[in-house]
């Protein structure tokens, strides 16, 4: 039987591996993407309401155009679950996507 190199072994790996596989225990998957989600929702309702706090007191053209440029200027958080995928593949995706940016 062959050694098989450092290269190889991660090959193999990637393709075995599956993301969010949790086996036999479903709890946690239950517990964590509701988790994940809410908290990339309250982080952008936070930033919204501290945004807009400025704007507060009377009718002021420029300080409801400057809060609205900060509001828009920003891009929200966002959460989607992807289906469980090889490691190999998420990892090119993750690549491919950080290039394109």
């Amino acid at each position: 039987m062959e050694r098989r190199s450092p290269q190889e072994k991660k090959q193999l790996s990637y393709a075995k591996d599956r993301r969010n596989n949790y086996g036999e225990n479903d709890k946690a998957s239950r517990k964590n993407l509701p988790r994940k989600r809410a908290r990339v929702h309250r982080a952008n309702r936070h930033q919204a309401h501290t945004d807009l706090h400025g704007a507060i007191g009377p009718v002021d053209a420029e300080a409801s155009d400057a809060a609205e440029v900060r509001l828009r200027g920003r891009r929200p958080k966002s959460f989607y679950k992807r289906p469980d995928v090889p490691l190999g593949t998420f990892v090119r995706w993750q690549l491919e996507r950080r290039q394109e940016s």
